[in-house]
């Protein structure tokens, strides 16, 4: 959502489909014969901008990364590739950046709080690894086993989205024996860590591609399983969606 301010006279106009953002429409001049200045609500106008989904592919990022990192944990992936594994989870770090912030601007604070967390965690995890940091793995234990309450708080809100929710719930002892791994070092918790990974991309390949056939078609073609407000998102009309738009960040004064 962009922010614009334009002077105009006393007359709103019509609105313009192509305009994007928020556009204030306000005189400099008082109302005739009062001093008073014009009401603000008589000449703002909120206007929005459509955009695609991010989500499949912050989704899809999600599993292909999952399964480099979980192949390298199995054993798939030779020890001695660890610093081509962690150059490769720079992408998921730049992709899941891009992802957050078109959802923050798409005004879905979960989805783009929970990518930019996944972001900031490919980026911990690729320079770590990369530089072969002393201490390296007890420190990410640690960030994972943090990153594991974060999923947590996650999941406590997401439940509406049932798929992402899903995710999540792999997600939290995915990322929890990871960290107990990172400090204990113990080889068979490596190995349930990259199994928990490997579910955790198939479960975000799914979600990815059933978000990709619902935007194609119009229509929730796999299960996806939105309930409550975020059923109402979908199905609601227009004046729906924009109830309390001024009461939203980005609009408001303060967040």
């Amino acid at each position: 959502m962009m922010v614009a301010a334009a002077r105009e006279d006393e007359r709103v106009r019509e609105p313009d489909p192509t305009a994007a953002g928020i556009e204030t429409l306000t005189s400099t001049d008082p109302v005739a014969g009062t001093g008073a200045e014009p009401d603000l609500h008589a000449v703002t106008r909120i206007t929005l901008r459509p955009i695609a989904s991010p989500m499949p592919l912050g989704f899809f990022t999600v599993a292909v990364s999952s399964v480099v990192t979980s192949g390298l944990q199995l054993g798939l992936i030779d020890s001695a590739n660890r610093q081509a594994v962690a150059l490769t989870v720079f992408s998921a770090f730049v992709l899941q950046l891009l992802v957050s912030i078109l959802a923050f601007g798409a005004r879905d604070v979960i989805a783009a709080t929970l990518m930019g967390g996944f972001a900031g965690a490919w980026l911990a995890n690729g320079l770590v690894t990369s530089t072969g940091a002393h201490g390296g793995a007890q420190v990410l234990g640690v960030m994972n086993l943090a990153f594991t309450v974060f999923a947590a708080l996650m999941a406590s809100v997401a439940r509406p989205k049932k798929v992402l929710w899903l995710l999540l719930l792999i997600a939290v002892p995915r990322y929890f024996v990871a960290g107990i791994y990172g400090l204990s070092g113990a080889a068979w918790l490596g190995h349930a860590a990259g199994a928990l990974g490997m579910l955790l991309a198939a479960v975000a390949m799914y979600a990815a591609y059933a978000l990709m056939l619902e935007e194609l078609r119009g229509r929730e073609v796999l299960w996806i399983g939105r309930s409550g407000p975020v059923r109402d998102a979908m199905h609601a009309g227009l004046a729906g969606q924009l109830n309390r738009l001024e009461q939203q960040a980005g609009v408001r004064r303060t967040l």
